[in-house]
């Protein structure tokens, strides 16, 4: 474990106006910080509400802790406590796949199988091939052929017991 996650301050609680100069102005009369940093969305730019620093010393991060615990910072009672090591929130972030642990990510999106019958991958559940949609499976009796046995609906002729479709077919 390295010093600077070892010496970690997690800020919680913080107001969506501190910034990394105000963790730092509020945290340094604890002694030697090397790092002060307000967690920010990607997207956004805005404050997740949340922040960390980093001391050189476990005396000035334990006097941190009991220090500004509770305290005010930009009108907010901020909570403070030893940071736990980073252990990935689930969201593939970074674009790093060394951290998934064996699980395939990739296995159910069926990559290379959109044949263009609109069904953008995926197998049928009733023949188990790809390229198409159980009711568009060709093993039913062609698209939609499934349709006038199980709901006595026309499948899209005219013929069918409720007139004509939509498109005037």
């Amino acid at each position: 474990m390295s010093e600077d996650v070892e010496y970690r301050c997690f800020i919680g609680n913080l107001s969506w106006a501190t910034t990394d100069r105000g963790l730092k102005d509020a945290f340094e009369k604890f002694g030697n910080l090397l790092d002060a940093k307000v967690a920010v969305d990607k997207f956004s730019g805005r404050s997740r509400g949340f922040g960390f620093v980093s001391f050189d010393d476990k005396a000035a991060m334990e006097e941190a802790i009991e220090g500004m615990n509770g305290m005010d910072l930009d009108g907010r009672n901020i909570t403070v406590d030893k940071a736990k090591p980073h252990q990935g929130s689930g969201r593939d972030s970074d674009g790093d796949r060394s951290r998934d642990h064996g699980h395939d990510h990739d296995r159910d999106r069926n990559w290379g199988y959109d044949s263009g019958l609109g069904s953008h991958g995926g197998e049928c559940f009733k023949c188990g091939k790809p390229g198409h949609f159980a009711r568009e499976c060709p093993s039913d009796g062609g698209k939609y052929g499934g349709r006038v046995d199980r709901y006595g609906g026309g499948g899209g002729s005219s013929s069918g017991r409720y007139g004509p479709d939509r498109n005037g077919d």
